[in-house]
């Protein structure tokens, strides 16, 4: 079976301290290639934020204003957090996917 994609997504992850946090997640929503911005401690996910692909720069900053003071409270609570960041590539067609079956009992 063979399926098509036409988005390919990558996950980073990187691990930002507390009062950095507003700032690294502003420069996500800006940069406006993300899909979903994950904020974890210690694996467990305490605000998952879903942005919309195309609305990037100050437009997105706006829409997501309660958002960004949600992200700000949780940093005042936290030291070091996870972010992870889910993107769509941009130049990504098509994309074929096989699946391999095994014939091992």
């Amino acid at each position: 079976m063979v399926d098509k994609e036409k988005v390919r997504v990558t996950i980073e992850e990187m691990k930002v301290k507390g009062g950095h946090l507003v700032d690294k997640v502003k420069e996500v929503i800006e940069e406006g290639n993300a899909r979903r911005l994950l904020i974890k401690k210690d694996q467990r996910t305490l605000l998952e934020i879903p942005l919309s692909v195309g609305v990037g720069g100050a437009t997105a900053a706006v829409f997501l204003l309660p958002t960004l003071a949600a992200v700000g409270a949780l940093a005042a609570l936290v030291s070091d957090v996870t972010i992870v960041i889910e993107r769509e590539e941009a130049h990504v067609t098509d994309v074929e996917v096989e699946e391999v079956t095994s014939d091992k009992k």
